[in-house]
């Protein structure tokens, strides 16, 4: 094989429907068994009759990329006298769920961590029953705080077809993971009385896509975070937002100057002002989404006396 060109090949095995896709640039094969993938091994393969190569321009349609040392989902292509060419299927699906992978942090009763870089404290602990967990590129600078994803597993004998609804509260990185999530949102990717057999994988993977978070019975809130010191200095996170927008902009009204003040994204969700404006203040926020951006205006949201580390009701809800 040292003297081939860097390409794929598919190997068919005498007797056997087991499948070899080998990947000439790293000699990584990925083994099937009736087109599910079952393992991943690296190893030394040399000239075999029923060893080919796959079309150059297939290869150069990135059909067979360096993705193929990770577990990936196949797609039969078309088949000759005793072979089977097998691709890998695309990564978006036609009701847009993404391929990854997901992993679990660890914590001592599966909920989240009330240390999350989004900012939620103790409230991102308890969210949505635990389910949370932390994400690296769906963070997008924290924008993606307080974000919900449908996240559901690909292992048929283990997972449920719906999966779990996980809302973002923390940033991370893992082994190409996507996403990492508390121990109780991992284990609710599982069908019943599977949660251990699925957790003793540690990594899995995934489909998952956007969905519009609900919260019943609660409005959008603006909490004041707990480092806020009255009059001096003022942070607030948005918490119980629903629906599936980003807020990208929070102002605060100016009443002396009759203008509107923008708050500094301070990190995760956070925004913060110094210097306040005094009195009950009227806040205006950034939605964006698929379909465009436009101002929210609240008045009278945070109130006159407002205290560090309460929640103030804005009686309006995103959908």
């Amino acid at each position: 094989m040292s003297n081939c060109p860097k390409a794929a090949y598919i190997l068919k095995e005498s007797n056997k429907d087991v499948f070899m896709l080998i990947h000439h640039s790293t000699s990584l094969s990925v083994l099937l068994w009736n087109q599910t993938l079952v393992e991943e091994k690296v190893g030394r393969y040399h000239p075999h009759d029923s060893l080919i190569p796959l079309f150059p321009s297939l290869i150069n349609m990135g059909l067979v990329m360096s993705s193929l040392p990770h577990t990936i989902p196949l797609l039969i292509l078309s088949s000759y006298p005793g072979m089977i060419i097998l691709l890998p299927s695309p990564c978006i699906s036609q009701d847009t769920f993404t391929c990854s992978r997901a992993t679990y942090y660890g914590s001592p009763d599966c909920l989240g961590t009330p240390t999350g870089a989004c900012g939620y404290g103790e409230f991102g602990r308890n969210l949505n029953g635990g389910g949370v967990g932390a994400v690296s590129n769906l963070y997008r600078n924290g924008s993606g705080c307080g974000a919900c994803y449908q996240v559901r597993c690909t292992i048929p004998q283990l997972c449920t077809t719906a999966g779990m609804t996980i809302v973002v509260t923390d940033h991370g990185e893992g082994d190409h993971t996507d996403f990492i999530l508390s121990p109780r949102g991992f284990s609710q990717l599982a069908t019943p009385n599977m949660a251990q057999h699925l957790m003793a994988y540690g990594v899995v993977d995934i489909e998952y896509k956007r969905v519009s978070c609900q919260y019943p019975g609660y409005n959008l809130m603006f909490k004041v975070h707990e480092h806020s010191r009255f009059c001096e200095y003022l942070a607030l996170i948005v918490i119980y937002q629903a629906g599936q927008s980003d807020i990208t902009a929070v102002e605060l009204w100016q009443e002396d100057c009759k203008e509107w003040r923008g708050m500094r994204k301070a990190y995760g969700g956070v925004w913060d002002i110094t210097s306040p404006p005094k009195g009950a203040i009227n806040v205006r926020f950034q939605v964006s989404r698929a379909d465009g951006q436009k101002w929210v205006q609240v008045s009278n949201a945070i109130p006159s006396a407002w205290k560090a580390g309460v929640a103030y009701d804005t009686a309006i809800q995103l959908s």
